[in-house]
């Protein structure tokens, strides 16, 4: 049983009070109440649950279309039951974990949707009600005066469901209180859809174009088979042939059975469903099935009509679902699966292969490469010779580039200045390059590259993404170092669009986004946007859709005659001043 004790406003599972204790706080919370001069009605609206809204997110289990909701503070199994029109025991079928841990603030809960409920339908359908409702003029409070002189500079601005005045602010580069005198707000608050006049600055010259609606801002960024875009060959198939409804299956470990699984997936998964919410508000809907890897039987007939397979994550679980010849599968998460393109072509591995990112560390080297600099590979001397360790030497030994070798035990590190002076040259940049995964030793490399600088040689570092997860170097040294990395991730927190994608996750989720939440928005994002642009013939072009998204960059490209591999890579530098800048 259930019990809310007004008092301290919590809820309190599995508690029996006796009917003698039920008197006694009765009785104390109406003379509280009597002596603050509330009603009991008053009192009693402050400690209701949170309201219900049904989720405007659907997605299809194992062939069963549920609701995907969000849980908020003060919602209760028996609130969210009842405005779904099932029992607590549907909500625990499908959500075990739930049953065993209680309900936790921002989880995600899958209901399935109820087809003859009456109530539900008409309460899914609220929200679409209150979407044309807010697309109607608003009241004089929340509107733009009329009285604003026809002449004045202005411009129409849509609020997006995750703005507020401050977003809107800084985005136009107007005062709040701008802003809100041109609309005649009396306060901040703000509705979706709603449409603001924003004023220009008093330093730009009014002479500009007429503010444009939303229908002439869709009409100048669709093309037609008319424009000159039909005179490109491969463009007019997709303008001719788009797909507005996308099927996406979704494969993940979920874990739902009850056992410990990773996050990480739950996390890619609120990205992916963000991401399908912001299709939809550009025009592309998605239909989401979500299926557990690590519960559900996955089955030909499952995913037979998806256009696209996001997923499963290990390889071997990959080649299961590629076996059954699908129309597309994008390997999520695991770089390791990269060699299942070879074979399969249907496969599209989406992390860049670290052997790629070896091969453009070479590359960069390369590029950086001046008269008077020398290039240095360094490697262990009796270390284990690790996968890693070897793709990294031989992405050295296959560029054309000359360099010195210096190869040292860990036991001879405080002694291998002397053969890096012997090495290093004083007249130009010594470009330093460690085939090596070992922590220890790069650690030791790194100590030893920082006494060279202090000897006034100058030393650049370049390595691989991995290097930034070493908790045994100082990251005061990768500056010192200037270190270059390629990455397959990376995320830069002045991008506005990740400043968008920030604001909108936290608005949605009241959490904060880790790089698994990222790769699921970018990779859900990406492919419906193409399916939806290119129709079923959509692979065809994916050679041509080169993208920059949040955390990674989209450079998908044939591997010999079976799938695709991502070979995007984003170079970042440690600069002096503990700055760090994305410079491709």
């Amino acid at each position: 049983m259930e019990y809310i004790c007004p008092e301290a406003g919590k809820l309190h599972r599995g508690t029996i009070i006796s009917k003698l204790m039920q008197r006694m706080i009765l009785s104390l919370l109406t003379a509280a109440i009597i002596t603050s001069g509330l009603t009991l009605e008053t009192y009693a609206q402050e400690y209701e649950s949170t309201p219900v809204t049904i989720s405007g997110e659907k997605v299809k289990i194992n062939g069963q279309v549920c609701y995907s909701h969000i849980v908020l503070e003060r919602q209760t199994l028996y609130s969210i039951s009842k405005a779904y029109n099932v029992t607590v025991d549907e909500i625990y079928a499908y959500n075990p974990t739930v049953k065993e841990k209680g309900l936790q603030k921002n989880s995600i809960l899958i209901i399935p949707v109820v087809e003859t409920a009456s109530e539900p339908a008409a309460a899914a359908a609220a929200p679409e009600a209150q979407e044309q409702k807010s697309e109607e003029p608003v009241s004089e409070q929340n509107s733009a005066k009329e009285d604003v002189p026809a002449s004045a500079p202005q411009r129409l601005h849509t609020v997006k469901w995750f703005e507020d005045l401050d977003m809107i602010s800084r985005k136009y580069g107007v005062s709040v209180e701008a802003i809100m005198k041109a609309n005649g707000l009396s306060g901040r608050k703000l509705t979706k859809r709603q449409k603001l006049v924003i004023p220009y600055n008093d330093e730009i010259v009014a002479e500009e174009e007429p503010a444009q609606t939303d229908s002439e801002e869709q009409a100048d960024t669709t093309q037609t088979a008319d424009s000159t875009d039909d005179k490109k060959p491969g463009i007019l198939e997709g303008l001719l042939f788009p797909k507005k409804e996308i099927n996406l299956s979704l494969i993940m470990p979920f874990k739902a059975n009850g056992t410990s699984g990773s996050v990480g997936n739950m996390d890619f998964y609120s990205g992916a469903l963000l991401a399908v919410y912001d299709m939809a508000e550009e025009g592309t809907s998605c239909e989401l099935n979500v299926y557990d890897a690590s519960n559900d039987s996955i089955s030909k007939d499952k995913i037979e009509n998806s256009d696209i397979i996001i997923g499963p994550v290990a390889p071997a679980e990959l080649r299961n679902v590629l076996e059954m010849e699908p129309k597309a599968v994008v390997s999520p998460l695991d770089q390791r699966a990269a060699s299942l393109a070879k074979t399969f072509s249907d496969m599209i591995q989406a992390p860049t292969p670290l052997e790629l990112q070896y091969k453009d560390l070479i590359n960069w080297i390369d590029e950086d490469m001046e008269y008077n600099d020398r290039f240095i590979v360094i490697t262990e001397k009796g270390g284990t010779q690790t996968e890693v360790t070897v793709q990294m030497k031989a992405a050295a030994d296959s560029s054309k580039l000359e360099y010195k070798h210096l190869a040292y035990s860990i036991l001879e590190g405080r002694n291998v200045t002397t053969s890096l002076e012997y090495i290093m040259t004083e007249s130009g940049t010594n470009r330093v390059y460690i085939a090596s995964d070992s922590e220890a030793f790069v650690n030791d490399v790194v100590r030893n590259l920082n006494l060279m600088i202090y000897k006034k040689y100058e030393v650049v570092l370049y390595a691989p993404s991995r290097i930034r997860n070493y908790e045994t170097i100082e990251v005061e040294n990768f500056h010192n170092t200037s270190l270059h990395v390629s990455t397959g991730y990376y995320i830069d927190y002045e991008d506005p669009k990740v400043q968008e994608f920030l604001l909108k996750y936290r608005a949605l989720y009241n959490a904060e986004p880790t790089q698994f939440a990222f790769q699921g928005y970018d990779l859900t994002s990406y492919f419906i946007g193409i399916i939806g642009k290119s129709g079923n013939r959509w692979t065809s072009r994916i050679e041509d859709s080169d993208a920059s998204m949040l955390q990674s960059t989209l450079k998908f490209r044939r591997d010999g005659d079976g799938g695709y591999v991502n070979t995007g890579v984003r170079r970042i530098i440690y600069e002096d001043g503990w700055i760090v800048k994305r410079v491709r």
